[in-house]
């Protein structure tokens, strides 16, 4: 585990369903488009990846919940910036990562665990736990890698291999079975689990289960634009220290069913 967070970190330092309903508009800026968002509807699959030693495949059961359809955007963490005095993201205005409101539609990068969760916070939501977000990602399929498949093609989510080289407008590739886009590819997303190996039997059932209360390192899950088809399937998890801030790693809020406005 040492040696792969050691990698991951040297690696990112060598570059600078149901139906959607939208939310009440957030304050700050008019013409902010309130996130939609999906409701999922719960049930036991298979999470992990077959055969891994690191996080195999077990039994967990989620419940109903909530979740961005898409990953928050720049233009609606600027709102939240605005309506907070919060400080922009680290690479705002950086036309390499197409950070700032040039790119409104694009998913935000360059901020925090911790600023994450403040923003979730602020917009009435809460970062979604890795068994919500893996459950959310798989659409409705099981035994698969990716979100519709086996295999992931050039047209079908951005990663390192389709040359983008950055992130893209949140919604530019094809929705998995729940509705949800860039579920694999754009960006990492931030979940709320601090990281912990499974350590349980697979044949038991876990339920809504969560990460550990203390630890310095939190789960971020999927892929991204400067990730390979290797490194975007949906099992897989890596990790980032609480305050890192990294120009491939962005997220997207959930909510309880039960503070869900009808």
């Amino acid at each position: 585990m040492r040696r792969s967070v050691a990698l991951f970190v040297a690696a990112s330092m060598l570059v600078l369903a149901l139906p959607a309903i939208a939310d009440p508009e957030v304050p700050g800026d008019p013409e902010v488009q309130p996130a939609e968002m999906v409701l999922i509807q719960g049930g036991i699959y298979a999470m992990g990846d077959p055969g891994s030693t690191e996080f195999p495949d077990h039994q967990v059961k989620v419940g109903d919940f909530w979740i961005d359809k898409t990953e928050v955007t720049n233009a609606q963490y600027y709102a939240y910036c605005q309506a907070t005095d919060a400080d922009l993201p680290m690479f705002w205005g950086i036309e390499r990562f197409r950070s700032g409101l040039e790119y409104p539609d694009h998913p935000v990068i360059g901020i925090s665990h911790n600023e994450a969760a403040k923003y979730a916070e602020w917009a009435g939501k809460r970062l979604p736990t890795e068994a919500e977000w893996e459950y959310a990602a798989r659409g409705g399929l099981t035994g698969l890698r990716y979100d519709v498949a086996d295999t992931l093609g050039v047209d079908e989510a951005n990663t390192k291999s389709t040359d983008q080289d950055g992130p893209v407008a949140v919604g530019s590739y094809r929705p998995n079975g729940y509705g949800l886009v860039d579920m694999v590819g754009n960006v990492r997303e931030m979940v709320a689990d601090r990281w912990a190996p499974f350590e349980g039997d697979p044949e038991v059932v876990l339920e809504n289960p969560v990460g550990p209360d203390k630890g310095r390192w939190y789960v971020i899950k999927g892929g991204g634009w400067f990730s390979g088809r290797g490194c975007n399937h949906i099992a897989n998890r890596n990790v980032l220290p609480s305050g890192w801030r990294d120009f491939n790693v962005g997220f997207r809020c959930a909510k309880d069913t039960a503070t869900q406005e009808d």
